[in-house]
C-alpha cells in the first residue's frame, strides 16, 4: 500500500472515528512533533551525565543510604 493510498484510508478513519479515537491521534501526532528534551541540552551536558551514568554502572559513586545518613540531619528540622 502506497503512502498515498495510507493517508487516503487514516483521513476516512479519522473522519468516521469518535472523539476518543481522535483525541488519542491527536496525542500521538502532538507528542511525535515533539523533540525530545535530550537532543536540546548542550553537548558538554550529555557528555557529562554518559559519564556519570558509566560511572554509576562500573561501582563508582556513593551509595544513597550512605549519602542520606551522612547528611540526615539537613533533611529533618
Amino acid at each position: 500500500m502506497s503512502t498515498k493510498d495510507m493517508r487516503n484510508k487514516v483521513k476516512k478513519y479519522i473522519d468516521e472515528a469518535d472523539d476518543h479515537v481522535v483525541k488519542m491521534i491527536y496525542s500521538m501526532l502532538e507528542t511525535d512533533r515533539k523533540q525530545d528534551w535530550w537532543d536540546d541540552l548542550p553537548k558538554h551536558v550529555q557528555e557529562s551525565i554518559d559519564k556519570s551514568i558509566k560511572d554509576l554502572d562500573e561501582g563508582k559513586g556513593i551509595p544513597h543510604e550512605v549519602v542520606m545518613k551522612k547528611y540526615q540531619k539537613w533533611f529533618t528540622r
